[in-house]
């Protein structure tokens, strides 16, 4: 999979370097030089191979940390460079038939912090929570998470190296000391140097290769497009499959295994805890258990900035990232006209300097522009819902998920070339242990049943034959279309570059 390099030009104009994972740059295209002649990268069917998940044997998966001793830390961006999140676990999960939940009242949620290593003169204090995975038939084993603590951290100098310890100071259980640095100020020639995008991650040996490709370009953030420890590729006894439904057709519910999510926070560590991750949620993290309750282990594990920019949900958020404005929206909340989530995201949308702020990226997890027989045209009801807005206010970059493969737009908007419309990016195949999209929507007999298309779980059906263009009167293409300029079946992530 390619990495993707972006010099800021103007809203309009948007310039990407294709950089090969040797990060040699093989070409500098530019939209004024687009719209640009569709690829297909053939197929290297040697590439990839079996994706295997890491066991819970794995030294790297393991607890490693006694009694409450803080673990799966993670740093989080809040809406400006000023302020961040620390998150960490204290104490172990439970899973089987007899759980019984920690008390989160009896660790405290505490950061030292500091410029200097050492003393670490400031503190802040948090909140913390456990979660339950609750599953109302017999035989299925239930899970209660360790205590989930989460502090922020006010006041900070931008472009700024701080340590921390995290903790409670008074068991004693204080982690190492660790550090982040924070993101530049705001404004039109301040941009964090490198900026990680993947999707669809799960904790497989192809995942470790990702990992460790991704931190070799030495990000300053790291963007999450949804689909993150793929636990609910488990029944709850910790068997596991490549594809549940083909698997396990017969559960009462969709099972999950929700260790994985420990393993996950353990394995991402060494990362989360100095560089800063952003995650929305995808499909895979929908776990609906006990009274339909849905995204628990989501909501419950990350720290979003949603009350900070006006947002009521951990679903869509907004921060900024020097002079980057990041929207992220969920594709698994209703996203009508009438819905919050559309509301917050005009109010938003309104509030963005342009002058201050000059690049407006939005990114969220199913696709709207995905040319592959996967998924293909799943998210329309939320493309014909909001691409009109975001069109509006000239939204760049679109980042998404889902499809496990990449594919790069030209600048689009409903389906048609426009040289203002923003450029779709799907970074869609982390490593997880799922099939890699092979097949095109537009190759002989790969064409869907459009019936079959909408997403099962926020239903609606919004996909119908194309009106105009080359595809009239079709549901698909019978060639690459014309939006999408390069698609390649390969794992991997994406490096997002602004640059003066």
């Amino acid at each position: 999979m390619g990495l993707v390099s972006v010099l800021l030009i103007s809203f309009c104009v948007l310039s990407i370097s294709l950089v090969g994972t040797d990060n040699i740059v093989v070409g500098i295209p530019t939209t004024l030089d687009g719209p640009f002649k569709p690829v297909t990268v053939p197929l290297d069917k040697t590439f990839r191979g079996h994706a295997v998940d890491l066991p819970d044997t794995d030294p790297r998966v393991q607890r490693v940390v006694q009694g409450f001793e803080p673990e799966q830390i993670s740093v989080s961006l809040s809406t400006t460079h000023d302020s961040v999140w620390i998150s960490w676990i204290t104490g172990d999960f439970q899973i089987g038939d007899s759980i019984k939940p920690l008390n989160p009242k009896t660790v405290a949620s505490v950061v030292r912090y500091g410029r200097l290593r050492f003393p670490l003169i400031h503190k802040a204090t948090g909140y913390s929570l456990v979660y339950n995975q609750l599953y109302p038939f017999v035989g299925l084993q239930n899970y209660t998470s360790g205590i989930i603590h989460h502090v922020r951290l006010t006041g900070l100098k931008p472009n700024t190296l701080y340590h921390y310890q995290c903790g409670d100071p008074s068991i004693p259980a204080m982690s190492s000391t660790y550090y982040f640095k924070t993101m530049p100020a705001s404004g039109p020639n301040s941009y964090p140097s490198r900026i990680a995008i993947v999707g669809d991650l799960g904790l497989t040996y192809n995942t470790t290769s990702t990992v460790d490709h991704m931190i070799g370009n030495n990000p300053d953030l790291i963007l999450v497009v949804g689909d993150v420890c793929y636990a609910n590729l488990y029944l709850t006894n910790g068997t596991g499959a490549d594809c549940y439904s083909c698997s396990f057709s017969r559960t009462p519910i969709h099972e999950t295994y929700q260790p994985r999510w420990d393993y996950w926070g353990r394995y991402m560590q060494p990362v989360t805890s100095k560089i800063p991750i952003m995650v929305v949620e995808g499909n895979h993290e929908i776990e609906k258990q006990v009274e339909n309750q849905t995204f628990v282990a989501y909501s419950s594990r990350f720290a979003f900035p949603s009350k900070e920019s006006g947002s009521s949900s951990a679903f869509y958020y907004s921060f900024n990232a020097g002079g980057i404005h990041f929207i992220m929206l969920g594709g698994y909340i209703a996203y009508n006209k009438s819905a919050h989530q559309y509301k917050w995201l005009e109010k938003d949308l309104a509030k963005v300097d342009r002058k201050v702020t000059p690049w407006l990226v939005a990114t969220w997890h199913p696709p709207w522009y995905s040319t592959y027989k996967a998924h293909y045209r799943e998210a329309e009801c939320m493309r014909t819902a909001m691409e009109d807005l975001l069109y509006q206010y000239g939204v760049d970059i679109i980042f998404n998920g889902h499809v496990h493969a990449y594919e790069r737009s030209n600048r689009v908007y409903n389906y048609t070339l426009d040289p203002c419309g923003p450029v779709h990016i799907t970074v869609g195949d982390g490593g997880n242990r799922e099939k890699m999209a092979i097949a095109h929507a537009d190759e002989p007999g790969n064409c869907p049943d459009p019936s079959t298309t909408p997403d099962e779980y926020m239903g609606g059906f919004c996909a119908f034959n194309f009106t105009s263009g080359p595809a009239a009167g079709k549901f698909c293409w019978d060639r690459q279309p014309d939006y999408s300029a390069y698609r390649e079946s390969s794992f991997g992530h994406g490096i997002f570059e602004v640059s003066l």
